[in-house]
């Protein structure tokens, strides 16, 4: 049987997302703003950008998504105009970076009337609920 050696070196995965709700819907469909969000928003986190994209979505359920490509991990914003909503999700690996300051500087920036965070601890390692 092969055993995996145990370290103290482990990933530190910090996750946080959430849903954004009743959002000016012109904004939402503002890819250049929305990108230059997101941008500022690996800065703020102090991440290091690999690469970032935008793509805007017509028709029924048409909105923006952006993706920043970062060597921790990654931002992803989703919206939809016609429901004035968004997802985020920031995930990083980096132990020096901070996913809850650009989940928040960009909650501040789409300014949402209401929205959920969530957080989950994605760190390796073995522990409680672990089923190795």
């Amino acid at each position: 049987m092969n055993t995996i050696p145990l370290t103290q070196e482990k990933i530190i995965g910090k996750h946080v997302f959430g849903n954004l709700y009743d959002i000016n819907s012109e904004i939402l469909n503002n890819k250049d703003f929305l990108h230059n969000i997101i941008l500022e928003a690996v800065k703020v986190a102090k991440m290091t950008l690999v690469e970032s994209k935008a793509w805007s979505f017509g028709e029924k359920k048409g909105g923006v998504s952006v993706i920043a490509l970062v060597e921790e991990s990654h931002i992803a914003l989703h919206t939809w105009s016609e429901y004035n909503y968004a997802t985020l999700d920031v995930y990083t690996c980096g132990e020096k970076s901070d996913p809850q300051a650009a989940f928040d500087y960009v909650v501040s920036q789409l300014k949402p009337k209401r929205y959920k965070m969530f957080y989950a601890d994605r760190s390796s390692g073995f522990g409680l609920g672990d089923n190795s």
